[in-house]
């Protein structure tokens, strides 16, 4: 079984054509995993909708005890991108159980975002990777530790390498 938390960001943002403006709406991953045709075991609960930006100590705490009570021991996280890696870096130390994080830089009701895929890739990479926490992001995996978002270039990268 792999529980997956949904907490807003891009991934989950659409356009609000009354106010001009992208908002956090529903939690898109139920229905790109139907869409896809996963197969793998599964439950998405969606904790809170907002962009990344807006996340507090007391949002973490919160997503932390979630993930903390889940019978799962696999966890998806789906979250902006912008603080993706200081939550993540939050979820250290939760023993016995595989996190990861993902997100995306265009909402996935957009037709060239890169939701679909990061959605995907992480699903696979919570069902493979040892226990941890890690981000997920355009077909690379991060430790939180030295991962950033490198806002010019639209990608994050490895401050190690």
């Amino acid at each position: 079984m792999i529980q997956i938390f949904t907490t807003g960001g891009t991934i989950d943002k659409v356009y609000f054509d009354a106010l001009s403006e992208y908002q956090v709406g529903p939690t898109a991953v139920a229905d790109i995993l139907r869409e896809n045709n996963v197969q793998c075991d599964h439950r998405v609960t969606q904790l809170m909708r907002k962009d990344s930006l807006e996340l507090t100590d007391e949002d973490r705490a919160a997503i932390r005890e979630a993930i903390h009570t889940s019978d799962a021991t696999r966890i998806l996280i789906t979250h902006g991108t912008d603080t993706m890696v200081d939550t993540a870096r939050t979820l250290g130390g939760i023993a016995g159980k595989t996190i990861v994080l993902t997100g995306a830089l265009q909402p996935a009701t957009l037709k060239h975002s890169d939701a679909e895929f990061n959605i995907g890739f992480a699903l696979a990479a919570a069902q493979a990777l040892p226990d941890g926490v890690y981000v997920a992001m355009n077909g690379q995996i991060f430790d939180p530790a030295t991962a950033r978002k490198d806002r010019k270039a639209g990608k994050f990268v490895d401050e190690v390498s």
